[in-house]
């Protein structure tokens, strides 16, 4: 079950054909931040965090974050098997907030 937190509400009243972008723009978010990026720069979604510039303690310091905005816990093991946006938002869609998620699949 998923802790309510303020992103979560503001997902939950968004049609649910918007909230996949609506995750993906926190998910992002939360990672141009950790990089320092400018608003402009683009984030690429398919490259490895490695590759991005980060650490291993950054990936968990930026996973226990996410967890705190998302009220759902993100597994460890997936992060690092799996290490890009991309993968790490179809993970949260599929196992992290299936129920916020559950009309999109059947649709």
């Amino acid at each position: 079950m998923t802790q309510s937190t303020p992103t979560i509400e503001q997902l939950r009243i968004l049609p649910w054909a918007q909230r996949r972008e609506a995750l993906e723009d926190v998910v992002v978010a939360q990672f141009r931040a950790t990089l320092l990026m400018d608003e402009d720069e683009e984030l690429p979604l398919d490259e490895s965090y490695f590759e991005l510039g980060f650490t291993s303690l950054r990936i968990s310091e930026l996973k226990q974050r996410l967890e705190n905005l998302l009220g759902c816990r993100i597994s460890t093991t997936q992060l690092f098997n799996f290490p890009t946006v991309e993968r790490l938002l179809a993970h949260v869609v599929d196992d992290g907030l299936p129920e916020l998620f559950a009309e999109e699949s059947d649709a």
